[in-house]
C-alpha cells in the first residue's frame, strides 16, 4: 500500500508544474584587480580547452584578451585588435586607458561594456573577445563572432514554387537580419530575453511596436520568463510553455515556420515571432486553425487558382483521419450502405484475410509508420531501399498472400498521401486516424460521428493567447472570411486587415494566477 501511495504521489509532483519564477541569475561586480578577474573567471570554467586568455602589456599597463576558440575571428582579433592597441602609445590612468580604447581605438567594431562576471562570461561565449585592463572595473566586449554555421538555403519541409528560396538557419543574428531586410520599418523591434538554467539560450521577440497588441506582448513575456528549463535545444521545448494552461489538444496555438517571408507576413497582422538560437524556425503567437491551410504559394497564384488548393487541403486534411474509421465502421456494422459493386469487392477481400478489418486497418498503419519513420531516419541511399522493399512487401506481397486485402491498403495509401499535402498536421492526423479506426471497428458510424463533435468541441473551445483559435470562422467575422473559405484577389486583400487584437470573440483580460504556470 506504501508503494502504491508512493508512487501515486511522485506521479502527482511529476505532472503538477510549481511555478519557480523561471531563470533568472546573480550579478557579481567585476573587481579592480585584473588578476583577480582572470582567476575567478577560469576558476568558473574549470580550465577548460577551450577557454583562451592573451595576457599583455600595452605601455606598461598590464591588460587580457579573452575569447573562447573557434567562436571569434582570428585574423579581425589579431589585425583589428591586438595590433592597433599595440601600436597606439598609452598614457594616464587605467580608466582612461579604457576609455582611450573604446572612443579612439576600437570605435569601429561592435562594443559593449561589462560590469559583472556573469556578462563577461555570456559575451565570451557568444563570440565576442573581452577585453580586460588592470585597474579598472569594466570590462570591453568586442563584437568579432567567427563561429562557423550553414549558409541561408530553401527550407526542405516548407518547399514554394513562387517566391523567396531563403530560409531560417541556426545562427540568431542572422535570422534576425533576414526578417530586417523584409521589414525595413523603424517600428520592428527585436527584443532579446535568456531561457534555459544550464545552456543560457538567447530569444529573440520580433514585433512591429505600432500593431501587436501589448497585453498579448506581455502576456507571451510573462510566460517565457517563468519557462523552468535546464536547456532550450529546439523550439519544440518552449513550446508547451506558450501553451494555455490546462489545454489538452491535438493541436497547437503556437505557430511554426521555416519561411522568413511567411513570418514577416504574421508580423505585419499583429503577431510576435520568437526565434531561438541554433533552431532553424520561428515560433508564431498567436496561431490560428485556419493559418494551417494558407502557404505562400496561395498568395502568388490567381486568386481562382488558390481558393481551388485551398480546398483541396480542407478536403485532404479530413480525408486524411476520418477515411480509415469511416471505412471501418462501414465495413464492420454498416455494409449495406457501399454501393453493390463495390459490396462485393470489399466482402471477398475480407473473407480472403484472416484479420478483421478494424485490426487489419490498425496492422497496415502501424507498419506504414514504421516505414515511414525508418525511411526519415536513415541515410538517404537507404531510405530509397527502404522504400523499394516497403513497396514490395506491404503493396504487393501482403495482397498476394491473402494477408491483407486490396480495398484496405488502398484507404490507408490514400490516408497517408492526404496526409502529407499538409505537413504541419501530419502528427495530429496520424494520432487520431488511430483514435478514429478503433471508435469505428467499436462503436460503428456513431462511434465515428460522437468523437469527430468531441474534436470540433476542443477545437472551438480552444484559445491562444486570449484569440478563440477558430476564429475568424466562430466568432464570425466577414472581413476576415476574405482569406479563409476563398483567397480573395489582391485589390481586396491589399486593404487595410483585422488586426488579431481586433478580432469577435479575443478576450486579452490578464489570465488569473499566471503566475502559477
Amino acid at each position: 500500500m506504501k508503494c502504491l501511495y508512493k508512487f501515486i504521489k511522485e506521479l502527482k509532483d511529476i505532472y503538477t508544474h510549481k511555478a519557480t519564477g523561471g531563470f533568472k541569475e546573480s550579478e557579481t561586480p567585476l573587481d579592480v584587480s585584473m588578476k583577480k578577474n582572470l582567476e575567478y573567471i577560469k576558476k568558473r570554467f574549470e580550465n577548460s580547452a577551450d577557454l583562451t586568455v592573451h595576457e599583455m602589456k600595452l605601455s606598461g599597463i598590464d591588460t587580457a584578451v579573452i575569447t573562447i576558440e573557434g567562436m571569434v575571428n582570428k585574423d579581425i582579433l589579431a589585425l583589428g585588435v591586438i595590433k592597433p592597441l599595440f601600436e597606439y602609445k598609452f598614457s594616464g590612468t587605467p580608466d582612461e586607458c579604457f576609455n582611450a580604447i573604446k572612443s579612439e581605438i576600437l570605435y569601429t567594431a561592435e562594443l559593449v561594456d561589462i560590469e559583472t562576471y556573469e556578462m563577461a562570461e555570456k559575451f565570451a561565449m557568444s563570440g565576442f573577445a573581452v577585453l580586460a585592463v588592470n585597474g579598472c572595473k569594466k570590462m570591453l566586449a568586442i563584437g568579432i563572432q567567427g563561429f562557423s554555421f550553414r549558409s541561408v538555403s530553401e527550407p526542405e519541409s516548407d518547399v514554394v514554387q513562387r517566391g523567396s528560396k531563403e530560409g531560417f538557419v541556426e545562427a540568431l543574428r542572422i535570422n534576425m537580419s533576414l526578417i530586417r531586410r523584409r521589414i525595413k520599418n523603424p517600428k520592428l523591434k527585436f527584443e532579446t530575453m535568456t531561457v534555459g538554467k544550464v545552456s543560457k539560450t538567447d530569444i529573440c521577440l520580433c514585433y512591429l511596436t505600432d500593431t501587436v497588441s501589448k497585453k498579448i506582448l506581455n502576456k507571451l513575456k510573462q510566460r517565457i520568463n517563468n519557462t523552468d528549463l535546464d536547456t532550450l535545444f529546439a523550439s519544440g521545448y518552449l513550446v508547451p510553455f506558450l501553451e494555455e494552461r490546462g489545454d489538452f489538444s491535438f493541436f497547437s496555438g503556437v505557430g511554426v515556420s521555416e519561411r522568413p517571408d511567411t513570418v514577416c507576413g504574421k508580423i505585419t497582422e499583429g503577431r510576435i515571432a520568437v526565434l531561438i538560437d541554433g533552431a532553424p524556425s520561428a515560433l508564431i503567437v498567436p496561431y490560428l486553425f485556419v493559418e494551417y491551410f494558407q502557404t505562400l504559394d496561395d498568395y502568388s497564384n490567381r486568386a481562382y487558382f488558390a481558393t481551388f488548393t485551398r480546398w483541396l487541403k480542407y478536403f485532404s486534411f479530413f480525408i486524411s483521419f476520418l477515411l480509415p474509421g469511416i471505412y471501418t465502421a462501414l465495413g464492420t456494422f454498416h455494409p449495406e450502405m457501399f454501393p453493390t459493386l463495390l459490396l462485393n469487392k470489399i466482402a471477398g477481400a475480407i473473407g480472403d484475410t484472416p484479420l478483421s478489418l478494424m485490426a487489419e486497418t490498425i496492422l497496415i498503419h502501424f507498419v506504414y509508420e514504421i516505414m515511414r519513420e525508418a525511411g526519415l531516419r536513415m541515410p538517404q541511399p537507404l531510405g530509397y531501399a527502404v522504400s523499394i522493399v516497403g513497396g514490395l512487401v506491404v503493396g504487393e506481397t501482403a495482397v498476394n498472400s491473402g494477408l491483407i486485402g486490396a480495398p484496405t491498403l488502398m484507404v490507408v495509401a490514400i490516408t497517408a498521401i492526404c496526409s502529407y499535402v499538409i505537413p504541419s498536421l501530419y502528427a495530429p492526423s496520424a494520432v487520431l486516424r488511430l483514435i478514429f479506426t478503433l471508435a469505428g471497428g467499436i462503436l460503428g458510424i456513431w462511434g465515428v460521428a460522437f468523437l469527430f463533435c468531441m474534436v470540433l468541441v476542443n477545437i472551438c473551445g480552444k484559445n491562444s493567447f486570449g484569440v478563440p483559435y477558430t476564429s475568424p470562422v466562430t466568432p464570425f467575422s466577414a472581413s476576415a472570411m476574405r482569406d479563409v473559405a476563398v483567397r480573395a484577389g489582391w485589390k481586396i486583400l491589399s486593404k487595410k486587415r483585422e488586426k488579431i487584437q481586433d478580432m469577435p470573440g479575443v478576450n486579452l483580460k490578464s489570465e488569473d494566477n499566471e503566475d502559477e504556470r
